[in-house]
């Protein structure tokens, strides 16, 4: 039997145990679990596999939500399809652990939360997308790509959080190391095989998005929101608007008919 649900993890700390096996993926906010003594910091890019009985600890921040997937083991019939399909999943929870998400298993997850909120009633729908998600864990599991221990575990949300504390400075891509705990060489290619870009490339989205938040839902000039992104002028901030995201200030507040 296997189920899926979204929910928002309590901010006081509560415990229990369950007769299955349990992942618990990140989708918005942040949350932390204890599974047997071993603490898992979940966020939009990770999650944790909680084995049957195992007690776990677990809370959440205000703007936390989980996608919770369940997967008994007590299966009827032997020889049945429900059987093998828990033999092929089952080894993902040999032990607790925490799992640090590729970028393309990060947006089938926020795919499929969206889908959940969608249909919330659903539950075949549901049942067959969280299936997926545990097939697709197991796949890279097994031949050892992308999913892995989060022993230096990167999170682009931890990431962006630091560079939107320091936004108006320059940051360099050795700044963001520091903050993971790595050396640049392995920081960046840890973090290109997770999110899918470059540090520079994300930074740089990270500094535009900001700066199309500000143009379009606020009144600050140009040269204003240049600043206050940490881009070097209000035409270095013009020329990247036009070359990444094929816009302009002025169109942006056409728009967003910001005055």
């Amino acid at each position: 039997m296997l189920n899926a649900r979204l929910l928002k993890l309590p901010t006081a700390s509560h415990h229990h145990r369950h007769e299955h096996h349990q992942i618990v993926v990140g989708v918005r906010g942040e949350a932390d679990l204890s599974v047997d003594g071993t603490g898992s910091h979940l966020d939009t890019w990770r999650a944790c596999l909680v084995p049957t009985e195992a007690r776990h600890d677990y809370c959440g921040d205000l703007q936390n939500h989980v996608l919770v997937i369940n997967l008994d083991p007590y299966l009827p019939a032997f020889n049945s399809p429900a059987h093998s399909e828990y033999e092929t999943l089952a080894p993902l929870f040999e032990k607790p652990r925490t799992l640090v998400l590729d970028s393309k298993l990060q947006g089938l997850v926020q795919f499929v939360a969206g889908e959940f909120d969608r249909s919330p009633d659903n539950e075949g729908m549901k049942r067959h997308m969280g299936a997926s998600i545990l097939h697709c864990m197991a796949e890279r599991l097994n031949d050892g790509r992308d999913v892995r221990p989060n022993r230096h575990a990167i999170s682009p949300d931890t990431i962006r959080r630091y560079i939107m504390e320091n936004i108006q400075r320059k940051i360099t891509v050795n700044d963001l190391a520091g903050v993971a705990c790595l050396s640049v060489s392995r920081f960046h290619e840890m973090f290109r095989e997770v999110v899918g870009v470059t540090p520079h490339q994300f930074l740089l989205q990270t500094r535009l998005e900001q700066a199309v938040q500000l143009l379009t839902m606020t009144p600050l000039s140009v040269s204003e929101v240049s600043y206050r992104t940490g881009f070097s002028s209000q035409s270095a901030l013009t020329n990247a608007l036009r070359k990444h995201k094929g816009t302009t200030p002025s169109r942006l507040r056409i728009d967003g008919k910001v005055a």
